[in-house]
Parts: C-alpha cells; structure tokens; sequence
C-alpha cells in the first residue's frame, strides 16, 4: 500500500526540527525534507543541524520519503522568480553548473545519512542564449556526473519534470532516461504537473512503472486549461480514488508526499485536511 508522507516546503517559517515534529503529529508515515532555505540548505546545513534531524526522526519515527533538491532559492540574497530553479543542471554558465552538481551531491550525502531512498531534481528551463538542444546535452553530462555520486551510496536521483522546464512531460523525461541509460535515475513523478500538462494520470502511472523514485501529490483545478497551483486534495479536480487505483495496479508500495507550500500560513491545516482526505479515498 501507498504511504503518505509531507514535504517540509510547507513548513517555510518553521525550522527543520519543528517541521518534522509537526508532521509526525498530524500522522504521516514519513517526511520530504527541502534541500533549499530555510531548511537544509548546504553547505550551511552543517554536521549539529543534520544531528537535529537525524534525532527528531528517531524520535518521531518518521521515515524520509525523498530529499527535495528541486530549488536552491538560497544561492541568492533575493531570488528572482524568473531564476527560481537556477541555478540548473542545464545552465550554460560553467561556474553556475559546477555549483549545482556539488550542491546535488551534498543532497545526496543527506539522503545516505537519514535514509532517504531518492533525490528529487529538475531540469530547470533553456534561458535565453542557451538553446534547448545545447541545454539538453549539458543536462545529460551534469547527470552522469550527479549519478556517479549516487550510485555507490545507493541513492536514486528522480527528476521532476514540470511544464515550461526543459523537460515537461512524461515522455521527454522517459527519453532522457533511456538516452542516458543507468538504472539508478528515474522520475520524480508529480502528477499535478501530469495534469497541468493535460495527462491522463492513470496513464501516466502505468508509462512510469518501474521509473518511480517517489511521488508528489496536490490538487490541480482545470487540469490543462488550470493554473499549476499546488492545492489541498479534494479542493480542485483530481481523481485521487483513480490515482491510488492506478498505483495499486503497478504494485507501487513507496511514498506518496504531499508537496503544499502555497499554504506557509498554516502548513498543519493543510497537512491534516489533505491526509483525512486521502484517507478516505484510498
């Protein structure tokens, strides 16, 4: 059966520690830990702040469903929005790219010591002066070099595609993963960003079958014609009942996270009305 687990990007005016004792609380089974500010954004994140975490979990109980290294907002003093993804593992400026690869790989040394099974990462999007083919070929080298890393600590890397990145759906990730050819990298699959893009969700479940390193989960209102707005389940237009449905048919029995940071104002509301949701549902 599925586990539900919650991603501490909710929990963005809490710490880390605080974060995963209000998640444990409300009764997830595990807890996606942001590898971004304010929680644990590296190389800040030092050897007494990861004690803490390693400690609150133990106490908790809470296993960790995946580490997010999606964003890194904390390289910059005041983030733009238009760079909230850089900088990426596609970024054509050399110096930028290396920073990300190293950044990934201390990601991936977290997950090793609180025994996450993945690290979650983006594409991030082909900016103007890096076409999309060149940003691709630098995608690919980024991710060998990422995946050499990860692979003799037994951690997966999943990337999340998202509409308007370089990769978007589920096919183009499906053909970096074949054109790249390790095992060890798979999907991140977050199925509001399947429905953005106008998927069927059952049918992308079963194309990932075997590919999933873990999921995010949120209500989506329009599907294709919506806004990409992450919501409380049960609040937009969703199918959950047919999402576990699906899920159950491929036999995946990892974590489902839910991933609402559009609520930082009250993240335990949030965290319990999307749990007693699926509850009901699954």
């Amino acid at each position: 059966m599925v586990k539900l687990a919650f991603s501490t990007n909710a929990y963005t005016r809490f710490s880390l520690p605080a974060a995963v004792e209000r998640i444990a609380d409300v009764g997830y089974d595990g807890v996606e830990i942001l590898a971004d500010d304010p929680h644990a954004f590296f190389p800040e994140f030092g050897h007494k702040d990861r004690k803490a975490v390693v400690d609150h979990l133990e106490e908790t109980g809470l296993e960790v469903s995946n580490i997010n290294a999606n964003t890194a907002t904390g390289y910059y003093d005041d983030a733009p929005p238009s760079a909230f993804f850089e900088p990426s593992l596609c970024t054509a400026n050399e110096d930028d790219r290396r920073w990300r690869i190293e950044y990934t790989k201390d990601a991936i040394d977290l997950a090793k010591q609180v025994g996450a099974p993945a690290v979650s990462v983006t594409t991030g999007q082909s900016l103007p002066g890096n076409p999309p083919e060149q940003a691709r070929d630098i995608l690919v080298d980024s991710l060998h070099k990422i995946l050499d890393d990860a692979e003799p600590k037994g951690i997966d890397i999943g990337i999340e595609f998202e509409p308007e990145l370089l990769v978007e759906s589920t096919g183009e990730v499906l053909d970096l993963i074949d054109d790249i050819g390790r095992d060890s990298l798979g999907i991140n699959l977050d199925l509001g960003h399947a429905a953005v893009y106008g998927e069927s969700l059952p049918e992308t479940i079963s194309r990932t079958d075997g590919y999933i390193t873990g999921i995010h989960l949120e209500d989506i209102v329009g599907g294709r014609r919506g806004k990409h707005y992450h919501r409380i389940p049960g609040e937009g237009d969703l199918d959950f009942e047919a999402i576990f449905d699906s899920l159950e048919q491929i036999g995946y029995d990892g974590f489902a996270t839910l991933e609402l940071y559009t609520y930082p104002g009250e993240p335990t509301r949030a965290a319990r009305e999307a749990l007693d949701y699926l509850n009901s549902t699954r």
